[in-house]
């Protein structure tokens, strides 16, 4: 019984060892994963991007690379495929997610040469067949799994692929395609020519992110089908640093010499941006949604202005500022009405921002109509697998031929659906992408000889004529909310908006402040969950808004504040210095002038308007009445032409002398008193004068009577 037992559990074990090997294996395989890379297969080449012919011969090629730290042997490939298209786009994105089946049929398996992998050995594999073989017969996107097996026969590592096939005499509608590339970058500086780190110079260089960019525009030079987005802030910095400057070096700022590599990547980037369509985002790409939802309107209309004339300046040609692509391509009713008042007409949107009503069986077009306190408004909705194609991270090897592949198939996807109407297909890759130059140089390329698309470029998309769906209301998410710039950075950024203000209100000259641009830079959506990183510029901007506060000033009282009036009315003379030089440095002020004893010292409501030169003083005398001898305080403050306080007050002490009107009886009648008493004195004497002679006729009288 014990023997039959001890054979029952033998053949048990035996039985059910692949299963355990399986289930071992996998249970190895996650335990090695902190230890050690799975084996890698790469898709290497798939050629042609679109055969035609039933026996024209299709090449699929790759590699297999032994990633892991053992040795493997008895490695097999394998090539899944279906006869049968994809009937949707949604049943494809299955497939590629690996939620859907993988292709049941399968042909060529064969083991992998050399037949011992050590590790990091690669071993080649290649497929070659003919539509006709694979029973490919109609237009449509087919199924393509690369499958690599162990000695066991357990799945070791999968790719899924697609190939599209369209037979040489079918001819299909072409849907137009627009292509979108940003070169939006972050703020640099925080104020004038002093950038906060040395972080741009490094961003151009070659091989760099915004080196990319440049590298891209100028592969695509003949493209007919990219519309590029410009950051104008971005090209103000650039040209900023190719001039002479400043960086912040921890608590000291460092004068630098002009950067001749910026100086270059601007004019290579102006000569490759000749002639393609160039948006302009608003100045810095402010988050417009955050500025509406924190009461900041009028940034968004100087940010539209701004950009058109800076990138005027520094691109040497008119850029388009009706059309405008919101952070994330989500707006709301609130920034879309800032938007249409500024002058927009056209936003890019991203597809959950303005869902359909219900889901649609074929692709929509691009197209639609949001309605705005300006009026209508052009939405524009790019399609999300598409833009994932653009912004696909390229960096693993194989990734970019599948990514490449994908794009084939999504635009074939749609070209195969049941539409009669013509449509336009939008694709936009995020916002700041690192892009791989030659894959996207090459995805533009393939894109403009598919023979299922046409070239189109975003200010030229019309709305196709029986193409429009039902569409529901813009739709903005409390998370979507969450997401924008927080309100604490919100409020210092207005907190600062406050005070520049100030300085724009005495400004003569009536253009585009140096603050106001300060403050979009503040504004940028680039800080978005990165407000430690935005502090420093809001601090650097604010203690330059002070600063230029302060060179507009009352001068005179600290070195001595006191003032005396003499007599009973008076003037007493007040300066103020206009410190500002350059352009714009005039300013108008005026000068309010209040005693804090009216009692004392009478200021009839004394308001004055000057108009200063910059590096100038200039001095009022300002009248005052004294109702009374005595010192009192007298408060200075300038305003602006609106009323409001510009600066700090300035208390002067004034010292009256003045009389009273009992006091001016007094003294009046003390020199009526006086005067009588004079006036007596002198009538004396003149009596007494008159008297004198009569003396000596006297005594000549008496003298002869005694001598008779």
């Amino acid at each position: 019984m014990i023997r039959k037992a001890t054979l029952l559990a033998v053949l048990t074990a035996t039985l059910l060892f692949p299963a355990a090997v399986a289930v071992q294996g996998t249970a190895d395989a996650r335990t090695a994963s902190a230890h050690r890379q799975a084996p890698q297969l790469v898709v290497e080449t798939i050629t042609p991007d679109v055969p035609r012919e039933p026996t024209e011969e299709i090449r699929v090629t790759g590699s297999f690379v032994n990633t892991g730290a053992e040795t493997v042997t008895g490695m097999r490939v394998r090539m899944h495929y279906s006869s049968q298209p994809f009937a949707r786009r949604a049943d494809m994105a299955a497939y590629q997610n690996g939620q859907g089946p993988h292709p049941a049929a399968w042909r060529d398996e064969r083991y992998l040469q050399p037949s011992s992998l050590p590790p990091s050995a690669k071993a080649p594999w290649e497929f070659v067949f003919t539509p006709q073989q694979r029973g490919i017969s109609r237009f449509g996107v087919y199924p393509i799994m690369i499958e690599v097996l162990d000695a066991l026969g357990r799945q070791v590592a999968t790719q899924r692929t697609l190939l599209v096939y369209l037979p040489q005499d079918l001819t299909v509608p072409r849907t137009r395609l627009a292509m979108v590339l940003p070169i939006i970058d972050q703020p640099r500086r925080a104020v004038d020519d002093t950038f906060v780190d040395d972080g741009l110079p490094a961003a151009i260089t070659p091989g760099r992110r915004l080196g990319n960019l440049l590298k891209l525009a100028q592969s695509t030079t003949s493209a007919r089908n990219l519309t590029w987005v410009v950051d104008p802030a971005l090209l103000d910095d650039v040209q900023t640093l190719s001039r002479p400057h400043s960086v912040k070096v921890g608590e000291k700022t460092e004068k630098r010499p002009a950067d001749t590599s910026a100086a270059a990547w601007l004019t290579s980037l102006r000569t490759a941006l000749a002639k393609p369509p160039v948006v302009a985002t608003p100045y810095a790409d402010p988050d417009v949604t955050a500025l509406a939802h924190n009461g900041v309107d009028d940034s968004t209309g100087t940010a539209i202005e701004a950009a058109g004339q800076v990138g005027r300046e520094t691109l040497g040609r008119d850029l388009i500022t009706t059309v405008n692509w919101p952070v994330n391509g989500l707006i709301d009713y609130d920034a879309l009405d800032l938007l249409a008042t500024g002058g927009v007409d056209t936003v890019l949107l991203s597809e959950p921002n303005l869902p359909p009503v219900t889901p649609p069986v074929t692709t929509p077009d691009a197209s639609a109509t949001v309605e705005s306190v300006n009026g209508p408004v052009t939405a524009l909705i790019a399609d999300t697998a598409l833009s994932e194609t653009l912004s696909a991270d390229t960096s693993t090897p194989g990734d970019a031929l599948l990514n490449r592949r994908r794009f084939i198939a999504e635009t074939a996807m749609i070209g195969l659906e049941p539409v009669t109407t013509s449509r336009t297909v939008i694709a936009a890759p995020s916002r700041r992408w690192n892009p791989d130059p030659a894959y996207l140089a090459d995805l533009v390329k393939t894109a403009e000889g598919l023979p299922w698309l046409a070239p189109a470029t975003l200010n030229a998309v019309k709305r196709g004529k029986g193409a429009e769906i039902d569409r529901a209301d813009l739709t903005y998410t409390d998370q979507d909310r969450r997401r924008e710039l927080g309100r604490p950075h919100m409020k210092g950024v207005k907190r600062v908006g406050r005070r520049a203000d100030l300085t724009s209100a005495i400004t003569t000259v009536q253009d585009i402040d140096v603050f106001d641009l300060a403050l979009l830079r503040l504004s940028s959506s680039a800080w978005r969950d990165r407000a430690e990183a935005a502090a420093p510029y809001v601090a650097q901007v604010g203690a330059a808004v002070d600063g230029r506060i302060r060179e507009v000033s009352i001068t005179g009282g600290e070195q001595s504040p006191l003032r005396t009036l003499a007599g009973a009315n008076g003037e007493v003379p007040i300066s103020v210095r206009n410190g500002l030089t350059g352009r714009g440095s005039e300013v108008s002020v005026r000068l309010r002038v209040t005693s804090q004893q009216p009692k004392l010292l009478r200021i009839e409501h004394y308001e004055d308007r000057m108009v200063i030169l910059g590096g100038q003083n200039q001095t009022v005398r300002v009248p005052m009445t004294a109702l009374a001898s005595g010192q009192t305080t007298v408060r200075v403050q300038l305003v602006t032409g609106e009323g409001r306080r510009y600066g700090t007050p300035v208390e002067l002490t004034v010292r009256t002398t003045g009389y009273t009107g009992i006091a001016l009886v007094i003294v009046g009648a003390a020199l009526v008193v006086m005067l009588a008493a004079v006036v007596m004195r002198v009538l004396r004497r003149r009596g007494g004068r008159r008297g004198t002679p009569a003396a000596p006729q006297r005594r000549a009288n008496a003298t002869a009577g005694t001598e008779s």
